[in-house]
């Protein structure tokens, strides 16, 4: 099995694909350039009690093991697909036992997997309502501040939707939704509780909070206020939330973190982040 998963992130990080998939309009490979870094191999690591990672050093794929049933949040890029079923195997779980898949954005390199997992194990992909939009479509929103990218994904054509603090739960598990919106509009994060030997921790899959975009973009154009007021909505929902365990979607931004306080951390990152672009473009 490990050599097995060597040889599937050998390809997977050289930018390429295996052959079968270079077919297959579900795990045909996008954002080749970035592959090498995003899709850089990690072993898979258990977090805390029934919580692991099964993604990359570049990417950040969660799998918790509620008892009743598998939930993944975040499914990569399209050809990461083969590597994560392979991470989630090598735990000892069945990939089809996943029940949910849980989105942070619609984005390509965390959404880009999804229609392609869902055809492999039949799961239920949940979002935010504009999270869930994009999914659908597989395009970045109007409104994105990366849209003149134009990069696209597989379409999930099914997606349900999940309001702000609402819960999720299988087996011994809950899993809270909370709106992080900014980095796009329909950004979810989420939080659950894990427990063992009478030991709980609370951990947070934090979406992406980087205010990056497309050339010429402007954070403090007038066009830009409802994302501005995203970010700082997010800011304060990830300072007042209960966290003693941060992973994030990107690891280069915190990786997983058991640090106290380590989503306010997170949301000061940002918010340093969004006030270098204001000052920035101030000076254009």
């Amino acid at each position: 099995m490990v050599a097995r998963i060597a040889a599937v992130l050998a390809v997977l990080t050289a930018g390429a694909a295996p052959a079968q998939d270079q077919s297959d309009p579900l795990t045909r490979p996008i954002a080749v350039e970035r592959a090498q870094e995003w899709l850089a191999p990690r072993a898979p690591v258990r977090v805390f009690a029934n919580t692991y990672l099964v993604g990359f050093a570049g990417l950040s794929v969660a799998l918790i093991d509620t008892g009743e049933g598998l939930i993944l949040i975040d499914g990569a890029l399209p050809q990461a697909v083969p590597a994560i079923l392979a991470n989630v195997s090598s735990l000892g779980f069945r990939p089809r036992d996943i029940k949910y898949i849980l989105s942070t954005e619609p984005h390509g390199d965390h959404a880009g997997g999804l229609a392609a997992l869902v055809r492999e194990t039949g799961a239920t992909v949940i979002a935010s309502l504009r999270g869930a939009e994009g999914l659908r479509t597989g395009r970045l929103a109007a409104d994105d501040p990366q849209h003149a990218y134009d990069h696209r994904f597989p379409p999930v054509p099914t997606v349900r939707v999940v309001r702000d603090q609402e819960k999720l739960r299988l087996g011994n598990v809950a899993v809270t939704a909370h709106a992080t919106p900014g980095h796009t509009m329909g950004s979810m994060s989420w939080s659950w509780r894990s427990c063992a030997s009478q030991r709980c921790r609370t951990i947070v899959f934090a979406s992406s909070l980087n205010p990056g975009s497309a050339d010429g973009y402007r954070y403090t154009a007038t066009s830009s206020r409802a994302i501005v007021r995203g970010f700082r909505r997010s800011h304060a929902a990830m300072e007042r939330m209960a966290c003693d365990i941060l992973i994030a979607a990107h690891p280069v931004q915190e990786g997983f973190t058991r640090a106290p306080g380590a989503c306010r951390a997170y949301a000061s990152k940002s918010k340093r982040a969004l006030a270098t672009r204001f000052a920035e473009e101030s000076k254009m």
